[in-house]
């Protein structure tokens, strides 16, 4: 049985979510799960994030990473060049696409393969325009105040 969550009341009362409340309302949706290949993701700093993917058997120049805007996409193709008759095949060699869904201002800064682990390093850079900043208060001297000008009329008795 399926949990399925309305988040209608969200849509109305929240404003500037619309884009948290689509991810999450796009990943209750999801059905078919693919762990392959298998991956860590790690919180290296602050503001520092680490992917580890294990992909034996792909080399550097089998794999293709790729960053379009919010979206990190992984994937691999093995050359359809094998022509052995295979007692046992036990060795996944399977093309494979990976997507990642990344944050505002998160940009890869490094990519390694290492022991047929792919490592992806992440780093968040919050423009300098978008981050807090203090607004000095100013001060206006007060004018001084104009001394009222009296109008003098001459008074004549009736």
């Amino acid at each position: 049985m399926r949990n399925t969550f309305d988040f209608t009341p969200l849509f109305r009362s929240g404003i500037g979510f619309e884009r948290m409340l689509s991810a999450l309302e796009a990943a209750s949706r999801l059905e078919t799960v693919d762990n392959w290949p298998p991956y860590d993701i790690a919180k290296k700093g602050e503001d520092d994030y680490r992917i580890t993917m294990a992909v034996a058997g792909f080399s550097q120049d089998e794999l293709d990473i790729t960053q379009e805007h919010n979206m990190l996409m992984v994937s691999g193709q093995k050359p359809a060049e094998d022509n052995a008759e295979y007692l046992h095949h036990g060795i996944a060699e399977r093309a494979f696409r990976r997507r990642f869904e990344l944050a505002d201002h998160v940009r890869v800064v490094n990519a390694s393969l290492v022991n047929g682990l792919l490592t992806i390093d992440l780093k968040r850079e919050i423009p300098e325009e978008m981050k807090p900043r203090r607004i000095e208060i100013g001060s206006v001297k007060a004018k001084p105040k104009a001394e009222a000008k009296q109008i003098e009329a001459d008074t004549q008795a009736a």
